[in-house]
């Protein structure tokens, strides 16, 4: 018989305890930690920018950019103002507990208030591995589809929030926004969602408020 599952189970086990591991050193160091999720292209990259520009002198932040390869998205973070460390998975789909744990050890926690993760484009994978965040984001946008909660089931059923980017070509682009939100409804009931747009702005405001609250009152509780 195949042992397919049972490795799959074990490699699952083991990331689950680094897991553990990597929270309890955010919260040792009172340090709200962020895992953005996207297919490639929806925004992810755009959408930690104008976070940082957003929190610049309020907030100490530091990113951990994922990739397959190239250091685009760190560069990118780095230019507006983040700590940010980057990963390189080598052709892995993700990130993983123990990538975030080596990343974690050239950060200073002490010095930060937020961690944002930035994990590897993808719609499959990356729901699977935790990574000890305290937060998920899924970052959709309008280009993609409006059918993808209904595609991806396990990515959306699993995420605290929905930010669909974009929004700014729904005139242009077939997307049933209805349609859209009712497979999100039926997979994540009550789950937090933002209808933004990174190029002019629409909606960045109430992003940015829900994730000040989020800190300040992780910091404080």
């Amino acid at each position: 018989m195949p042992l397919r599952i049972p490795v799959v189970e074990k490699i699952l086990s083991a990331n689950d305890r680094l897991a553990v591991e990597n929270q309890a050193r955010f919260d040792t160091a009172r340090v709200l930690a962020l895992n953005i999720m996207a297919s490639p292209g929806a925004g992810k990259t755009s959408l930690v920018e104008q976070t940082l520009k957003g929190f610049s002198g309020r907030l100490r932040i530091g990113m951990i950019n994922g990739d397959i390869a190239t250091s685009f998205d760190a560069d990118r973070a780095q230019a507006a103002g983040a700590t940010a460390i980057q990963i390189n998975t080598g052709g892995d789909c993700h990130l993983d507990a123990a990538m975030v744990q080596s990343a974690i050890s050239q950060l200073d926690l002490g010095a930060l208030d937020l961690v944002i993760i930035e994990n590897v484009g993808n719609l499959v994978c990356p729901a699977d591995f935790k990574l000890g965040t305290h937060k998920s984001v899924l970052v959709a946008s309008i280009p993609e589809g409006d059918d993808k909660p209904y595609k991806y089931p396990g990515m959306y059923r699993g995420v605290d929030v929905v930010v669909i980017n974009k929004i700014d070509l729904l005139p242009y682009v077939p997307f049933r926004m209805d349609f859209f939100k009712k497979g999100i409804e039926v997979l994540n009931p009550g789950v937090v969602q933002f209808e933004i747009s990174c190029r002019t702005g629409v909606g960045l405001s109430s992003w940015l408020a829900w994730l000040d609250r989020q800190v300040q009152e992780f910091k404080h509780n």
